[in-house]
């Protein structure tokens, strides 16, 4: 069975930092990308960051790039979410799912997340 399983959100104060992981198993790492999503009560659900565990090529969403970074580790399975300076606005479920990215033109920016399976998310939440 393919599993993502998303870990270590909570509570923290504006300003603060956080590390989500999501553990994977049920089918081959380094085949696939794994993103990371979230969506906040009332809104729709938006790509995050995405990373390809073939290359560690990483992509991100153009307004949260330099204060959320994705990393792996395809000996653990694992893909990470570190997040800055978090503010009120960050404050959703995040979820992690396995698939492929794609990057758009660089002039348009950002890149397409083409997701097969999904994990249930964690929840994230910035307030004072």
């Amino acid at each position: 069975d393919v599993q993502l399983q998303a870990s270590g959100g909570g509570s923290v104060q504006p300003g603060g930092s956080l590390r989500i992981s999501c553990q994977a198993s049920g089918f081959i790492f380094d085949d696939w990308a794994i993103g990371w999503f979230r969506q906040a009560p009332g809104k729709k659900r938006e790509e995050v960051a995405c990373i390809d565990n073939n290359n560690g090529r990483t992509f991100y969403t153009d307004n949260l790039k330099g204060r959320f970074f994705i990393s792996n580790d395809n000996a653990k399975r694992m893909v990470y979410l570190q997040m800055y300076s978090l503010n009120p606005d960050d404050t959703a479920t995040y979820f992690c799912a396995a698939g492929r990215c794609t990057a758009y033109p660089r002039h348009i920016g950002g890149y397409d997340a083409d997701m097969d399976y999904w994990g249930k998310g964690t929840q994230v939440t910035v307030s004072s």
